[in-house]
Protein backbone atom coordinates (compact mmCIF):
# COMPACT_ATOMS: atom_id res chain seq x y z
CA UNK A 1 0.00 0.00 0.00
CA UNK A 2 2.92 2.49 1.03
CA UNK A 3 4.35 1.41 -2.88
CA UNK A 4 1.13 1.46 -4.70
CA UNK A 5 -1.26 3.11 -3.08
CA UNK A 6 -4.68 2.08 -1.19
CA UNK A 7 -7.29 -0.30 -3.63
CA UNK A 8 -10.49 -0.23 -3.80
CA UNK A 9 -11.48 -3.26 -2.32
CA UNK A 10 -10.18 -6.35 -1.75
CA UNK A 11 -11.03 -9.83 -3.28
CA UNK A 12 -10.34 -12.84 -0.86
CA UNK A 13 -11.51 -16.33 0.23
CA UNK A 14 -12.58 -17.26 4.42
CA UNK A 15 -9.16 -17.82 5.36
CA UNK A 16 -9.03 -16.76 9.01
CA UNK A 17 -6.73 -14.74 8.51
CA UNK A 18 -9.52 -12.53 6.25
CA UNK A 19 -12.62 -13.14 7.75
CA UNK A 20 -13.52 -14.63 11.67
CA UNK A 21 -16.43 -17.44 10.35
CA UNK A 22 -18.43 -19.27 12.66
CA UNK A 23 -19.70 -22.93 12.66
CA UNK A 24 -22.84 -23.88 13.42
CA UNK A 25 -23.96 -24.79 16.84
CA UNK A 26 -23.99 -28.39 18.05
CA UNK A 27 -25.43 -30.95 20.35
CA UNK A 28 -22.04 -30.43 21.92
CA UNK A 29 -20.91 -27.01 21.75
CA UNK A 30 -23.05 -23.47 21.19
CA UNK A 31 -21.58 -20.45 19.84
CA UNK A 32 -21.31 -17.15 21.54
CA UNK A 33 -19.90 -15.07 18.69
CA UNK A 34 -21.22 -15.55 14.96
CA UNK A 35 -19.62 -14.65 11.79
CA UNK A 36 -18.25 -11.46 11.64
CA UNK A 37 -18.80 -10.31 15.35
CA UNK A 38 -15.15 -10.26 15.51
CA UNK A 39 -12.57 -8.58 12.80
CA UNK A 40 -9.59 -10.12 12.12
CA UNK A 41 -6.08 -8.34 12.76
CA UNK A 42 -5.88 -7.89 9.05
CA UNK A 43 -9.87 -6.60 8.87
CA UNK A 44 -9.13 -4.16 11.44
CA UNK A 45 -6.58 -2.19 9.07
CA UNK A 46 -8.51 -2.42 5.86
CA UNK A 47 -11.43 -0.71 8.02
CA UNK A 48 -9.44 1.99 9.17
CA UNK A 49 -8.28 3.11 5.43
CA UNK A 50 -11.46 2.58 4.36
CA UNK A 51 -10.77 -0.32 2.07
CA UNK A 52 -13.63 -2.46 0.89
CA UNK A 53 -13.75 -6.88 1.32
CA UNK A 54 -15.32 -8.92 -0.48
CA UNK A 55 -15.30 -12.62 0.63
CA UNK A 56 -15.52 -15.18 -2.30
CA UNK A 57 -17.67 -17.89 -1.49
CA UNK A 58 -15.53 -20.84 -3.21
CA UNK A 59 -12.40 -21.08 -4.93
CA UNK A 60 -14.49 -20.88 -7.92
CA UNK A 61 -15.35 -17.40 -7.33
CA UNK A 62 -12.23 -15.59 -7.62
CA UNK A 63 -10.71 -17.98 -11.09
CA UNK A 64 -8.32 -15.32 -12.16
CA UNK A 65 -6.37 -16.02 -8.79
CA UNK A 66 -6.98 -19.00 -8.22
CA UNK A 67 -5.42 -19.51 -12.38
CA UNK A 68 -2.54 -18.05 -11.72
CA UNK A 69 -1.45 -19.50 -8.28
CA UNK A 70 -2.29 -22.93 -9.95
CA UNK A 71 0.07 -22.07 -13.00
CA UNK A 72 2.58 -20.48 -10.63
CA UNK A 73 2.77 -24.04 -8.47
CA UNK A 74 3.43 -25.86 -11.36
CA UNK A 75 6.18 -24.17 -12.44
CA UNK A 76 7.76 -24.44 -9.85
CA UNK A 77 7.33 -28.24 -8.77
CA UNK A 78 8.76 -28.68 -12.32
CA UNK A 79 11.72 -26.65 -12.47
CA UNK A 80 12.52 -27.80 -8.79
CA UNK A 81 12.40 -31.15 -9.88
CA UNK A 82 14.56 -30.66 -13.61
CA UNK A 83 17.06 -29.03 -10.91
CA UNK A 84 17.08 -31.23 -8.34
CA UNK A 85 16.47 -29.01 -5.59
CA UNK A 86 15.49 -30.58 -2.55
CA UNK A 87 15.35 -27.48 0.08
CA UNK A 88 12.82 -24.98 1.09
CA UNK A 89 15.85 -22.19 0.69
CA UNK A 90 16.62 -23.18 -2.85
CA UNK A 91 13.08 -23.37 -3.90
CA UNK A 92 12.82 -19.73 -2.96
CA UNK A 93 14.47 -18.90 -5.25
CA UNK A 94 12.41 -20.29 -8.06
CA UNK A 95 9.49 -18.97 -6.63
CA UNK A 96 11.60 -15.53 -6.76
CA UNK A 97 12.16 -15.83 -10.09
CA UNK A 98 8.54 -17.15 -11.34
CA UNK A 99 7.46 -14.36 -9.66
CA UNK A 100 9.73 -11.50 -11.17
CA UNK A 101 9.33 -13.09 -14.40
CA UNK A 102 5.53 -13.25 -14.77
CA UNK A 103 5.34 -10.27 -13.47
CA UNK A 104 8.17 -8.20 -15.16
CA UNK A 105 8.86 -9.87 -18.36
CA UNK A 106 6.54 -12.59 -19.96
CA UNK A 107 3.47 -10.91 -21.83
CA UNK A 108 0.00 -11.73 -20.51
CA UNK A 109 -2.03 -14.32 -22.95
CA UNK A 110 -5.11 -12.51 -22.57
CA UNK A 111 -4.45 -8.69 -22.40
CA UNK A 112 -1.14 -9.17 -24.54
CA UNK A 113 0.47 -7.19 -22.53
CA UNK A 114 3.50 -7.14 -19.64
CA UNK A 115 1.52 -7.43 -16.33
CA UNK A 116 3.87 -4.56 -14.21
CA UNK A 117 3.65 -2.72 -17.80
CA UNK A 118 -0.14 -2.52 -17.94
CA UNK A 119 -0.45 -1.67 -14.37
CA UNK A 120 1.99 1.46 -14.59
CA UNK A 121 0.33 3.02 -17.78
CA UNK A 122 -2.65 2.26 -15.89
CA UNK A 123 -1.52 4.68 -13.10
CA UNK A 124 -0.27 7.26 -15.40
CA UNK A 125 -3.47 8.03 -17.38
CA UNK A 126 -5.49 7.95 -14.67
CA UNK A 127 -7.00 4.40 -15.70
CA UNK A 128 -7.06 3.29 -12.15
CA UNK A 129 -9.18 2.83 -8.68
CA UNK A 130 -5.96 2.87 -6.40
CA UNK A 131 -5.24 5.80 -4.13
CA UNK A 132 -2.25 7.60 -2.74
CA UNK A 133 -1.79 6.09 0.78
CA UNK A 134 -2.90 9.01 3.15
CA UNK A 135 -3.02 7.69 6.89
CA UNK A 136 -6.91 8.59 8.53
CA UNK A 137 -7.01 11.22 11.52
CA UNK A 138 -5.67 11.10 14.41
CA UNK A 139 -2.70 9.05 13.38
CA UNK A 140 0.00 10.79 11.82
CA UNK A 141 2.32 7.48 11.78
CA UNK A 142 2.14 4.38 9.34
CA UNK A 143 3.21 2.11 12.97
CA UNK A 144 -0.16 3.01 14.03
CA UNK A 145 -1.77 2.00 11.67
CA UNK A 146 0.05 -1.45 10.10
CA UNK A 147 0.22 -3.02 13.48
CA UNK A 148 -1.20 -5.44 16.00
CA UNK A 149 -4.39 -3.91 17.48
CA UNK A 150 -6.12 -4.64 20.95
CA UNK A 151 -8.39 -2.77 23.53
CA UNK A 152 -8.16 -2.79 27.04
CA UNK A 153 -9.90 -0.96 30.49
CA UNK A 154 -7.87 0.80 32.73
CA UNK A 155 -8.34 -0.79 36.10
CA UNK A 156 -8.42 0.75 39.35
CA UNK A 157 -4.72 1.09 39.83
CA UNK A 158 -4.16 2.66 36.41
CA UNK A 159 -2.77 0.13 34.64
CA UNK A 160 -3.89 -2.45 31.90
CA UNK A 161 -3.09 -6.16 31.40
CA UNK A 162 -0.96 -7.35 28.32
CA UNK A 163 0.69 -10.59 27.49
CA UNK A 164 0.41 -11.15 31.43
CA UNK A 165 2.30 -7.45 32.24
CA UNK A 166 1.08 -5.10 33.98
CA UNK A 167 1.28 -1.79 32.06
CA UNK A 168 1.00 1.84 33.66
CA UNK A 169 -1.20 4.11 31.60
CA UNK A 170 -0.82 7.70 33.50
CA UNK A 171 -2.95 10.28 31.98
CA UNK A 172 -5.89 8.25 31.74
CA UNK A 173 -9.19 8.21 33.94
CA UNK A 174 -9.80 4.63 35.68
CA UNK A 175 -12.35 2.36 33.79
CA UNK A 176 -12.01 4.00 30.81
CA UNK A 177 -11.26 1.72 27.10
CA UNK A 178 -7.93 2.19 25.44
CA UNK A 179 -6.38 1.19 22.26
CA UNK A 180 -3.53 -0.95 22.12
CA UNK A 181 -1.28 -0.76 18.94
CA UNK A 182 1.37 -3.17 19.17
CA UNK A 183 4.51 -2.89 16.72
CA UNK A 184 6.99 -5.46 16.69
CA UNK A 185 10.21 -5.06 15.25
CA UNK A 186 11.94 -7.72 14.80
CA UNK A 187 15.19 -6.48 13.26
CA UNK A 188 15.73 -4.77 17.07
CA UNK A 189 14.41 -7.77 18.57
CA UNK A 190 11.95 -5.22 20.27
CA UNK A 191 8.00 -4.36 20.37
CA UNK A 192 6.59 -1.01 20.89
CA UNK A 193 3.46 -0.54 22.57
CA UNK A 194 1.37 2.60 22.26
CA UNK A 195 -1.79 3.11 24.12
CA UNK A 196 -4.63 5.61 22.41
CA UNK A 197 -7.16 7.69 24.33
CA UNK A 198 -9.13 10.34 23.42
CA UNK A 199 -7.59 10.86 19.40
CA UNK A 200 -4.40 10.66 20.80
CA UNK A 201 -0.94 8.71 22.42
CA UNK A 202 -1.33 8.58 26.44
CA UNK A 203 1.19 6.64 26.71
CA UNK A 204 4.47 4.46 25.20
CA UNK A 205 6.49 1.85 25.95
CA UNK A 206 9.18 -0.42 24.05
CA UNK A 207 10.08 -4.01 25.65
CA UNK A 208 12.00 -6.66 24.71
CA UNK A 209 10.70 -9.43 23.00
CA UNK A 210 12.03 -12.21 25.13
CA UNK A 211 10.25 -10.02 28.49
CA UNK A 212 7.01 -10.93 26.66
CA UNK A 213 7.37 -14.72 25.69
CA UNK A 214 3.57 -15.02 25.57
CA UNK A 215 3.10 -12.15 23.01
Amino acid sequence: MQAYGLPLRYYVDNLRVFRFVQKRDSFWRNHVLTTDDVDPQWRQVMRTLGVDVIYALSPQAKGKVERTFRWMQDRIVRQSALDHLSTIDEVRAVLRYEVDRYNNHQIHATTGQIPSLRFDQARTSGCTLFRPLALPKPYREAKDVFCLHETRVVNGYRRISLFNHDIEVPNVPLREEVDVHIIPNTDTDTMEIRIWWAGKVAHSVVYPLRALPNS
